[in-house]
């Protein structure tokens, strides 16, 4: 499930125009809901709920969003493989540059907490790792690492895409990025494939961009991602298979939404 939801998030790295639009897509209170879907048995079984949601969070010095991403197994599997994952990164309201970024992984008997403090004057993170070991105590790493300018954790990306004027694409139009993941940036080569209209659940259906995710690494064999084509770009589904399978991600409803 760690991987289904990191591969959600990575697959929204898009981008076709080099001056962003006013940050319009979404607003404070909104809250996208999800099933997760895996293939077993040669059926698609629903075994998660998925969640994002926008907040405003207010400093001394500036406003921010708060980006916040769940994933919860349903009771039913709990039993079988309990996951409680979440991720979250603060930016700043005006650009979206990320400055914080958390994600705490609670999976069966695993659970680790990865934590980057952004500086962007040097291009370098502070990360801080924390895994619970067998015997219940935690091990402890912090590493500085660089980064290259533009990349970003998977959170504040699929934000960043929502507020790109995809409109101004072309079938065929393909821009390759990285996510940080792992303290590691990942190439994702993203191509602008059309319009579809697609199940948005209480949305109703609804057009939406279609984007074929392109990588190289050893765990994405193929995976496709539809937007809303409006102004909100709404994540509506998303398609993918890993050389053990297939899953996909369906919204179930959209609440606060900015238009």
């Amino acid at each position: 499930m760690k991987k289904i939801v990191c591969l959600f998030l990575i697959s929204c790295l898009f981008q076709f125009a080099a001056n962003a639009q006013p940050k319009t897509a979404f607003k404070d209170g909104e809250v996208l809901t999800f099933t997760a879907s895996y293939k077993m048995s040669g059926f698609m079984t629903q075994l998660a709920q998925l969640s994002m949601e926008t907040s405003e969070v207010k400093t001394t010095n500036s406003s921010l969003y708060h980006f916040k991403c769940r994933a919860s197994t349903y009771k039913k599997f709990d039993a079988f493989f309990r996951i409680r994952d979440l991720y979250e990164s603060y930016v700043s309201k005006s650009s979206l540059v990320p400055f914080l970024y958390r994600r705490n992984i609670e999976e069966g008997g695993y659970k680790k907490k990865m934590k980057y403090v952004y500086n962007r004057k040097n291009n370098t993170i502070k990360s801080t790792q924390t895994k619970r070991r067998g015997d219940g105590t935690d091990w402890v790493q912090e590493t500085n690492f660089n980064f290259s300018n533009q990349a970003m954790d998977v959170v504040s990306t699929l934000y960043n895409l929502r507020d790109l004027p995809i409109a101004n694409a072309r079938i065929g139009d393909t821009k390759t990025f990285k996510v940080i993941f792992d303290r590691k940036e990942t190439p994702v080569t993203i191509k602008y494939v059309g319009k579809e209209t697609i199940d948005a659940g209480n949305l109703g259906s609804k057009e939406c961009y279609k984007l074929e995710v392109i990588t190289s690494g050893d765990f994405l064999k193929s995976g496709t991602l539809w937007l809303t084509a409006d102004a909100n770009k709404i994540p509506v589904q998303a398609k993918f298979t890993i050389p053990i399978g297939s899953g996909m991600l369906q919204l179930t409803n959209a609440v606060g939404v900015a238009n």
